[in-house]
C-alpha cells in the first residue's frame, strides 16, 4: 500500500510466518490438515450431541458450545491458507472484524473451560446433590453468562487496541490480526492500551486458570478417597485428559502477558492456541472418545450402515 508517515492506514500487510515458497507449502498442507480435522470432530461431536437422547445432559450441553472452538479455527485459518497462496498477503480495516471475533470465541473458550471443571466437580465432589445443582436452567445462565462475558471483555480489549491511530508501516509480523501485534504499530504511546489488555489478561487468563486448578484440585483430594479402583482410574483419566486445557492458556499468557517474549516465540503461541488446541479439544478435553459419544458414534453408524457392519462383524 502506497501511503506517508502522515497516512492514516486502511489496511494491513500480514507477513505470516515464513516468506520461503517451499516453507509456505508446507505451511498450507499442515494448516489446510489441522482445520479439516477441526472441522470434522467438532461437527462430528456437535451432531451426536444433537441426535442422541443420552447425550442431552449438561456436560454434553457445555460440549455442545464447542461451536466457539470451530468459529475460533474459521476465524484465522482460512484466510491464512489463502495467504500462502497468494504473494500479496492484504487485509482491509476488517482486520478489526478479525480481532473482534477472535477475542469473543477465545474468551468464551476459556469461560466455558471454567464452567466445564466445575460441572466435573459437582459430578464428583458431590454426585447425590449433581442433579438438584446442574439444573437445566443453570446450565443455561452458566452458557449465556460465558458468552456474554466473553463479548464484554472482547469489545473493551478490541476498543483499547483500535483507538490508536495507525500511521506509517501497516506491516504486521504475524499471520492473523491480534492485539499485541498491532499495538507494535501504533503511532503514539499505547502503555495505557498495553496496561488494559495486561489487566484483562489476569482476569481472563490468571483468575480462570486458578479456578480451574482449584476445581481438579477438589477432584484430585476426592479421588484419592475413592474406595473403587474402577472409580478413580475414570475418574483420573477424565480429569488428567483435560488438563490438556492448561496449555491453552500457558499459550495465551506467553503472548498477552509476557511483553519482552521473542516474536518467534509469541508466533508458536499463537499458532498453539489458534489452530492446535481447537482441534486436540473434541479428541481429549472434551472426551470424543469417552464411552457415551461412543456408543453414540456406534448407534448413528448402525442406524445408516446396517449391511455393512454387520458384514464386518
Amino acid at each position: 500500500m502506497k501511503q506517508t508517515n502522515q497516512t492514516q492506514v486502511t489496511e494491513f500487510l500480514l507477513l505470516g510466518l515464513s516468506a520461503d515458497p517451499y516453507t509456505q507449502q508446507l505451511l498450507f498442507i499442515l494448516f489446510l490438515g489441522i482445520y479439516l480435522i477441526t472441522v470434522l470432530r467438532n461437527l462430528l461431536l456437535m451432531s451426536l450431541v444433537q441426535v442422541d437422547s443420552l447425550l442431552h445432559t449438561p456436560m454434553y450441553f457445555f460440549l455442545y458450545n464447542s461451536l466457539a472452538d470451530l468459529c475460533f479455527s474459521t476465524n484465522i485459518i482460512p484466510q491464512a491458507l489463502v495467504h500462502l497462496l497468494y504473494r500479496k498477503k492484504v487485509i482491509p480495516f476488517t482486520c478489526a472484524a478479525q480481532l473482534l471475533l477472535f477475542l469473543i470465541f477465545g474468551c468464551t473458550t476459556c469461560a466455558l473451560l471454567v464452567v466445564m471443571s466445575y460441572d466435573q466437580y459437582v459430578a464428583i465432589c458431590n454426585p447425590l446433590h449433581y442433579p438438584s445443582i446442574m439444573t437445566w436452567k443453570v446450565c443455561v445462565q452458566l452458557a449465556a453468562g460465558s458468552w456474554t462475558s466473553g463479548i464484554l471483555v472482547s469489545v473493551v480489549d478490541t476498543t483499547f487496541t483500535l483507538r490508536l491511530p495507525y500511521r506509517g508501516s501497516n506491516s504486521i509480523a504475524y499471520f492473523f490480526c491480534e492485539a499485541p501485534a498491532l499495538l507494535i504499530l501504533a503511532s503514539t504511546a499505547t502503555r495505557t492500551s498495553e496496561m488494559a489488555i495486561f489487566v484483562i489478561g489476569v482476569m481472563i487468563l490468571l483468575i480462570l486458570v486458578s479456578l480451574i486448578l482449584v476445581s481438579y484440585g477438589c477432584i484430585i483430594v476426592t479421588v484419592v478417597r475413592m474406595k473403587s479402583a474402577t472409580g478413580r482410574l475414570k475418574a483420573f483419566t477424565t480429569c488428567g485428559s483435560r488438563i490438556v486445557v492448561i496449555l491453552f492458556y500457558r499459550s495465551a499468557i506467553v503472548t498477552y502477558m509476557t511483553p519482552k517474549s521473542s516474536k518467534e516465540q509469541e508466533k508458536l503461541a499463537s499458532m498453539f492456541y489458534a489452530m492446535v488446541t481447537p482441534m486436540l479439544n473434541p479428541l481429549i478435553t472434551y472426551s470424543l472418545r469417552n464411552k457415551d459419544v461412543k456408543g453414540a458414534l456406534r448407534k448413528v453408524a448402525t442406524r445408516n450402515f446396517p449391511c455393512r457392519l454387520k458384514n464386518f462383524h
